[in-house]
């Protein structure tokens, strides 16, 4: 991941104001620690912050077209690349640099070519034939992007909130999935897929369509030319990661110029779920595996840190993106600079464990379609930020275009978790890599229970978390937050702290709204909450706050197929 930042149409384009966008972009330097580029032309300013995973040697930003008309300062990767500059042969190309192909499709096609894109991305890209331009951010918002405005009538792009915040009135978060064009004037969504609607879709299940289109994806992003590894937790989705990509790594780039083993690296507490589990998946595949452990004081240390990094006050981020800042760190002193990773399954294929109450497939699938809306904020804000914050690249596959259209294609009656015939959380995943000639992974892993980040690191984490927050945040000062903080007022003495040290940071209203709000039972969305009416009491974030409702589900399931009462089957 890189870091980029442009500003259009400012009053200013003295020394005075170079300087500033360059200060400015050295807040995004550990983005991008391998170069930095800027592109002034009259008062227009494209600057970039360079992490080198494609093209090292030859890929510094901002990039442009054969005559330099058009310049684009770009985040991210595009996988298809290879492919675009086939359809572009009449054009020069001056890198190898994936992202360079957007100077020319815009060249060739205008502002429609976004959709051609395969990867994820932000980018800005100037056409100075008529001072235009225009900004885009990936379907899912894997990449992130902030727009701000300056009094001066200017409008500006940076990757973290952090570059801008001093400089706009106002700024806030860009929708993923949407491009801003200075001619047509605003924002309009260039991402439409089927699932956008909601409408409960019909397609039978297929596991193998559903499987080929998960190992495209990860094939896909093993395209580097430096060196790479994969975090394993142990759980399901990155298991299965691991196990995909040891499956194709040998024929790939990557393998010619790094070899064929496959690194994996795991963090937890001492004795945590997460270590164990991700060991025992390491042993089975045979991969080359890094364990790091951390203490609850070690992670205590970092929360300052990680919050002015991850540019949140939401708890289960906070949460789950201290070990995973204090992992990228350990993963960057080993050389490492790219790294795959299992966000986005569970939204896309209902695995939260709070599923388990969903009352009907249309509600079930109405639930994902919000949960992936949401990505952005959440999952995907952590990854990214979170290795960001020491120049380590995260790949996503389970939140490939493709991919997410063949499981959001899937009847969702499939999804459902029904225990009384075995259908446990993610069943259509498990049963799809469930290969008995040529297993990916063994049976007890396939089908492990769902367990969340900040819970499988170790469950003393959030203790130690709750336990600090009450020795800084009083009784009468949670009594008084409504008051403090009349906006997304925080309920517990946890969330009123991180609140404190993101206001410390951030301390503008426009930057508290990119923060989302409202109720939450084990990472549900607010809607979600009216599946179970004890649910309103119990507003825990964490995972574990919807595990009795787990358990319960499936002893009722046992008790079915058994032909009992589900009370009287009860321990």
């Amino acid at each position: 991941m890189c870091g980029i930042l442009a500003v259009l149409g400012c009053i200013d384009n003295t020394q005075a104001k170079r300087s500033r966008i360059i200060e400015l972009s050295r807040r995004l330097r550990h983005r991008g620690p391998d170069w930095s580029g800027l592109n002034c032309y009259e008062n227009c300013y494209l600057a970039h912050e360079r992490l080198a995973i494609i093209d090292p040697t030859s890929g510094d930003q901002p990039l442009y077209n054969e005559d330099k008309t058009i310049a684009v300062t770009v985040n991210g990767e595009i996988y298809n690349h290879k492919t675009l500059r086939e359809n572009l042969k009449s054009h020069k190309f001056r890198t190898g640099s994936d992202c360079e192909v957007i100077a020319h499709l815009y060249e060739e096609h205008g502002e429609e070519f976004i959709d051609m894109l395969d990867g994820m991305f932000a980018f800005v890209l100037l056409d100075t034939r008529d001072k235009s331009f225009i900004a885009a951010r990936d379907a899912i918002g894997i990449t992130p992007l902030y727009i701000g405005w300056g009094v001066d009538g200017s409008v500006w792009f940076a990757s973290e909130m952090k570059a801008l915040s001093d400089d706009c009135e106002q700024f806030m978060c860009f929708p993923p999935g949407h491009i801003y064009s200075s001619k047509q004037g605003g924002l309009r969504r260039w991402y439409n897929p089927p699932w956008y609607s909601e409408q409960v879709p019909s397609t039978p299940y297929d596991p193998l369509v559903l499987r080929n289109a998960f190992e495209k994806a990860v094939i896909k992003r093993l395209m580097t030319d430096v060196p790479f590894g994969v975090l394993l937790s142990g759980g399901l989705d990155s298991s299965l990661v691991a196990a995909v990509a040891l499956r194709h790594l040998e024929k790939s780039e990557a393998a010619r110029q790094w070899g064929s083993q496959l690194h994996t690296f795991c963090i937890g507490l001492k004795g945590s779920p997460d270590l164990k589990a991700g060991r025992e998946v390491a042993d089975y595949l045979g991969t080359r595996h890094h364990e790091f452990q951390f203490t609850v004081q070690d992670g205590l240390d970092a929360i300052e840190e990680v919050i002015y990094h991850i540019e949140t006050y939401d708890v289960t981020t906070i949460r789950a993106s201290t070990p995973m800042f204090l992992m990228s760190r350990k993963i960057k002193s080993l050389g490492v600079k790219m790294v795959l990773s299992g966000e986005g399954s569970d939204e896309i294929l209902g695995g939260y464990l709070y599923f388990h109450k969903a009352p009907n497939k249309k509600e079930f699938h109405e639930e994902t379609c919000r949960k992936i809306k949401a990505l952005h904020q959440f999952d995907c804000l952590r990854a990214n930020k979170s290795t960001s914050a020491w120049g380590v690249e995260a790949r996503v596959p389970f939140l490939d275009k493709e991919f997410i259209n063949v499981a959001m294609s899937i009847d969702p009656e499939w999804k459902m978790v029904k225990p009384d015939i075995g259908r446990i959380e993610k069943w259509v995943l498990r049963n799809a890599f469930d290969d008995e000639q040529r297993p990916y992974l063994p049976k007890h892993i396939l089908y492990r229970q769902k367990e969340q980040f900040s819970d499988g690191v170790g469950y003393s984490w959030i203790d130690g978390l709750k336990d600090h927050a009450n020795t800084h945040v009083s009784d009468t000062m949670l009594s008084n937050a409504n008051f403090v903080f009349p906006d997304n007022t925080p309920l517990t003495k946890e969330a009123y702290y991180y609140r404190t040290i993101f206001e410390k940071f951030f301390p503008k209203s426009a930057a508290r709204a990119t923060v989302p709000g409202g109720p939450s039972i084990a990472c549900s969305t607010a809607k979600a909450i009216e599946w179970d009416a004890t649910w309103s009491k119990n507003l825990d974030p964490s995972g574990r706050a919807a595990l009795g409702v787990h358990v319960a589900a499936y002893e009722e399931g046992k008790a079915a197929k058994a032909g009992l009462d589900p009370v009287d089957s009860h321990p």
